[in-house]
């Protein structure tokens, strides 16, 4: 095993409250979710904005768009302040590029890829030079209406390993993990980081002792 340390990104937080239990936890980097056509966790801009501002370095604040265009993602990142803009639907392939020169130059960008076959790995290769990571998530975008993330179901991690071993960035694993499986979800993959949501909450809300057995288990 590699002694580089797995990092641990917790998305949909909601709340001051949520924000300081994954923070004392020790996690890297908070998700926050902006307007999304399913799955759980979409909070206002207003209060993404205040959230992140109560948020230390080091830990990175992610914002989740479904937006498809640079433009409207840019603006978003600003009214947000995150400094990572995950994007969890497909782009145009310009659109990197007009990311880059919109956003303040701090500001990383995060393609979300969804492991539905083989060819998610062609997709995953090909978004890969474009961004500063990958993150590999179980949604279903070909649906009338899309599953961009939040699924709680777990994808093919032989598909997810081989993006990991040929992609050119750093490569987050989401989807359907808990603390029973993501210590195997670490040895199948060998990601960069791991992403959770529901696998750390009870009833809708961050359960502090989950995400404590969870952090333990990466």
């Amino acid at each position: 095993m590699s002694d580089v340390r797995t990092r641990v990104k917790v998305c949909c937080m909601s709340s001051a409250d949520e924000v300081r239990t994954a923070i004392s936890a020790g996690v890297d980097a908070l998700g926050f979710v902006s307007a999304m056509p399913s799955g759980p966790g979409p909070i206002d801009e207003a209060l993404i904005a205040e959230l992140v501002a109560s948020v230390p370095p080091p830990v990175s604040c992610f914002l989740l768009t479904c937006a498809t265009d640079a433009p409207t993602i840019a603006a978003q990142v600003v009214r947000c302040g995150v400094d990572v803009v995950q994007l969890v639907d497909a782009v145009p392939a310009a659109a990197y590029a007009e990311l880059r020169a919109l956003l303040p130059h701090r500001v990383r960008l995060v393609q979300v890829i969804h492991v539905v076959d083989a060819a998610s790995i062609d997709e995953a290769l090909a978004a890969a030079p474009h961004v500063d990571a990958v993150l590999l998530d179980s949604g279903n975008p070909r649906l009338a209406v899309k599953e961009l993330g939040g699924t709680g179901r777990v994808h093919d991690w032989s598909l997810s390993r081989a993006i990991v071993e040929r992609s050119p960035v750093p490569v987050f694993l989401a989807g359907g993990l808990r603390a029973e499986n993501v210590a195997e979800a670490v040895r199948a993959v060998r990601p960069f980081g791991v992403d959770v949501c529901s696998g750390v909450r009870t009833d809708g809300r961050l359960d502090a002792g989950k995400l404590r057995r969870f952090i333990d288990a990466v």
